[in-house]
């Protein structure tokens, strides 16, 4: 697309409200963990507790993202996402006011996951719907750029209020945001005029799709790349110096100025692998170039290709599976995204206990580099989507064979 290519989705009647909104429904994902990680080790005292209970949120998030996705085709996206909203804050609510046992809390932090929104999975379903298929690549770019606002504003908010307000204030904001975002979401007119046919197909064959499984795994090395870096730039500065809160800043506006610019380009079957092999460069770089300028240079180079890189995973996924199948096939990469983060931070959290920052550093590289190579060994099977429309296959017709590896 053109370089007016933003500036005609800005145009287009219903998405910025649409976006707005579901960037609303989406804050408190930057703020949950977080805002959880204070408030038990508040109530507890302990690390290792507030350690389960993310867990316990993570491993819900992962198993309901399918399973809701797949709940869309079935009840409707309206219905599910105002249910989910309202158990989700309802637990959230639960362990910001009661006093609970640690079993207690991360019991509700499980429950909290299992119905968290799935906000994410919704919207990019409604894209294809809400504007025409020439226009699905710049606007996944520009969803995948927006998104970093959460990762900015969320964490530095829940910070703000766990430490100069309460922690509980934290929580109970969070909640009020995923029941005011969810209702301004619910309340869109495209959600309510998109339909989701029932899929013929049973549940998890979506994953037989190579693109959605090699996604599932990219989303998943590339994010488990990113909690990596995050975690040891904490713990390269340490937990109380607020360097590491700007670093990861400037991480995100990098991320953010590269989707603006790069989404604005014709997405190409090699498009993904060149985007991060961008992200593996400037993060094969953190190991060996310590302190802020240093860091921060190098991840203004892998965050330039970060957020269009997310955006080239949407639009491969759109284009690959029937409409009846996008809800389901963007929870399973959701899925792979949020094993990712748990996985990756685990990783750093070892390497930085027993060898150091630069170890650390070094294994959110290699998952990076290991995103690059694993784009780059499915190139074959994605489509050229250069003066094509990125939306869904339509249910009444064929999904094209890949080619054959001859």
């Amino acid at each position: 697309m053109s370089g007016s290519g933003f500036g005609d989705l800005a145009r287009t009647p219903g998405v910025l409200r649409i976006i707005a909104a579901q960037l609303t429904a989406r804050f408190p994902s930057g703020m949950l963990s977080l805002g959880l990680l204070f408030h038990v080790e508040r109530r507890t005292g302990s690390y290792g507790v507030a350690g389960v209970v993310l867990a316990a949120l993570s491993i819900g998030q992962a198993l309901a993202g399918p399973a809701t996705g797949r709940l869309m085709g079935r009840l409707g996206i309206r219905p599910v996402v105002i249910a989910s909203t309202v158990l989700c804050a309802a637990a959230v609510t639960s362990i910001a006011l009661l006093d609970l046992p640690p079993e207690g809390i991360a019991g509700l932090a499980l429950a909290a996951g299992l119905t968290f929104p799935p906000i994410t999975s919704a919207v990019r379903t409604i894209y294809p719907k809400l504007v025409p298929a020439s226009m699905l690549g710049p606007l996944f770019s520009l969803d995948a750029s927006l998104q970093e606002l959460i990762w900015i504003g969320g964490p530095v908010l829940v910070t703000f209020l766990a430490t100069g307000v309460s922690t509980t204030a934290a929580l109970l904001l969070s909640a009020a945001l995923l029941i005011g975002g969810g209702a301004w979401f619910s309340a869109s007119r495209a959600v309510g005029r998109v339909r989701i046919p029932r899929s013929k197909r049973r549940f998890g064959v979506v994953l037989l799709r190579p693109q959605v499984a090699l996604m599932t795994l990219v989303g998943f090395l590339v994010i488990a790349s990113c909690a990596a870096i995050e975690a040891s730039v904490a713990g390269a500065f340490g937990a109380s110096d607020p360097t590491s809160g700007v670093v990861l800043s400037i991480w995100s506006l990098s991320s953010l100025a590269g989707g603006f610019v790069l989404g604005r380009l014709a997405m190409r079957p090699w498009s993904l692998a060149l985007r991060l092999a961008l992200v593996a460069a400037g993060a094969a770089l953190t190991p060996f170039l310590p302190g802020f300028w240093g860091l921060t240079a190098a991840l203004v180079v892998s965050g330039f290709g970060l957020a269009p890189a997310l955006g080239v995973i949407s639009a491969i996924v759109s284009s690959s599976v029937r409409f009846s199948d996008t809800a389901e096939a963007y929870g399973w990469t959701n899925t792979g995204q949020l094993v990712g983060v748990a996985l990756g931070a685990a990783l750093a959290g070892q390497a930085l206990d027993r060898f150091g920052a630069p170890t650390a550093f070094a294994c959110g590289a290699l998952l990076a580099v290991l995103a690059a190579l694993a784009a780059t060994a499915g190139t074959r099977f994605f489509p050229d989507l250069k003066g094509v429309g990125a939306g869904p296959v339509p249910d009444t017709a064929p999904i094209p064979l890949p080619p054959s590896a001859g």
